[in-house]
């Protein structure tokens, strides 16, 4: 089955209060129990970034946005409007941010086969 990268999105400057994280709890929860998540993370601030161009290193993520990346889910889904149906119950896009997806053309995984 194929696999999508849901990139979400945040406000670097929102604060996210109690509620909405556990909506967000609730809902990667919902999809573990369906099968379709394989992976999630939530990223360290965009403070805590350090980006690498060339011999260089700088403080911050590589580009300057309004929104930058908060976390990665990896999921299973049929095709890309499943993978889209599943990217709108995403509660990031009901408070003022979104996400974005993308498929896995392939995959490295320590300790598992690569896919092409």
């Amino acid at each position: 089955m194929p696999q999508y990268a849901i990139l979400i999105y945040s406000d670097p400057t929102a604060e996210h209060d109690a509620a909405e994280l556990a909506e967000h709890d609730a809902h990667s929860a919902d999809l573990i129990q369906s099968g379709a998540l394989t992976a999630a993370y939530a990223l360290a601030p965009h403070t805590a970034a350090r980006a690498v161009r060339g011999d260089g290193i700088t403080d911050g993520p590589y580009t300057e946005s309004k929104e930058l990346i908060a976390g990665i889910g990896i999921i299973d889904a049929p095709d890309l409007d499943a993978a889209l149906a599943i990217a709108r119950r995403n509660p990031a896009t009901r408070h003022g941010s979104g996400v974005e997806v993308r498929e896995i053309e392939g995959s490295y995984v320590r300790g598992a086969d690569s896919t092409d």
